[in-house]
């Protein structure tokens, strides 16, 4: 059934069922009734693709994560894909991979399917290869960065100040009596600097120095979080508290202090970041930071659709973390 087939049937022309579609003016009720009364009964569909060459739009969003595994990102895009459903958009998911030769390829790609705006979700893609790939196929559309910078003229950016959150977790423990602690995770990234930035600001802060700070570094798993929560037991029996820099990386670090028979909070308290489920499945539960990615998402989502239908916002937003207080501090 085509729009020819609906104005035929109502005895109109094909303009005519197009301007019901859209909801413009200029159209008697009882017509406009009528029309749509048919589109009903025959369950027509509009063909986005064809009113995009129209239009030049085709309400196609590209969202853009390294890996929709990580349960904080693939929570942020829930938010988002649910927020543009609503507003009338399709997302589509690109897994871009970790390397900078893959985030580029999925920028190439996001170009080709003719995408009317792009998010782009951690600070994983803030290098210099993803900056000039979304410079040069990206130019003309808005693009918002979910936790990441890009000082480029149609790059929103919503992020989080973590550094201020990690250095709010240092002084949680401190208030516990806990004045010997640890950063674990991952330092490869500008949102694990931030952490770290964070954890070494406070204890110095504390009178430490910063070579004698313990950071142990690793990758964003379970296992590496054990690994190194065994290193850090077997080197740094000192150590009294151990911030995660993710909260998977925090459930690993867990389950090395339970079979190591180290009570928690006792003789060890524990801080993950991302306030994740990972917290709450923890026995004991874990404390966590939330780094708002909910509220990123939405504004970020927002934020994006505006861009694209021409409404104006700040090109830089920040939100700022809390401490989800449980069982381990």
């Amino acid at each position: 059934m085509t729009i020819y087939d609906i104005a035929e049937l109502a005895g109109v022309s094909a303009s005519t069922v197009s301007r019901v579609i859209n909801n413009k003016p200029g159209i008697k009720e009882s017509t406009r009734q009528k029309v749509k009364a048919l589109l009903r009964e025959y369950n027509y569909t509009p063909d986005e693709n064809a009113r995009g060459l129209v239009n030049k739009n085709t309400k196609l969003i590209g969202i853009m994560l390294a890996d929709i595994r990580s349960a904080h990102h693939t929570d942020l895009t829930y938010v988002v894909e649910k927020y543009l459903r609503n507003k009338g958009y399709c997302g589509i998911i690109l897994n871009a991979g970790s390397k900078t030769e893959e985030m580029e390829e999925a920028v190439r790609l996001l170009e080709k399917r003719r995408v009317d705006g792009v998010l782009i979700v951690g600070s994983v893609f803030q290098n210099d290869r993803v900056k000039n790939a979304i410079s040069k196929h990206f130019a003309n559309i808005p693009v918002v960065f979910a936790n990441g910078e890009f000082n480029l003229p149609n790059v929103y950016c919503v992020i989080v100040d973590e550094c201020d959150g990690v250095e709010r977790c240092v002084d949680l423990l401190i208030q516990k009596q806990k004045r010997n602690i640890a950063f674990a995770g991952t330092l490869d990234s500008p949102s694990s600097q931030e952490k770290l930035k964070g954890f070494k600001r406070a204890m110095i802060r504390y009178g430490n120095s910063e070579e004698a700070l313990v950071i142990l570094e690793g990758e964003a798993s379970k296992e590496s979080g054990y690994q190194m929560t065994q290193e850090l037991l077997e080197q740094h029996p000192e150590i009294q508290g151990v911030i995660y820099s993710e909260d998977l990386i925090a459930a690993g670090g867990m389950r090395a202090f339970w079979n190591a028979g180290v009570k928690i909070p006792d003789e060890m308290a524990v801080i993950g970041i991302d306030n994740t489920i990972y917290g709450e499945l923890s026995c004991p539960q874990f404390t966590s930071l939330d780094n708002k990615m909910t509220e990123m998402a939405s504004e970020a989502a927002r934020i994006l659709v505006d861009a694209v239908e021409g409404r104006q916002n700040p090109r830089k937003i920040m939100l700022f973390s809390d401490i989800i207080e449980r069982e381990s501090t």
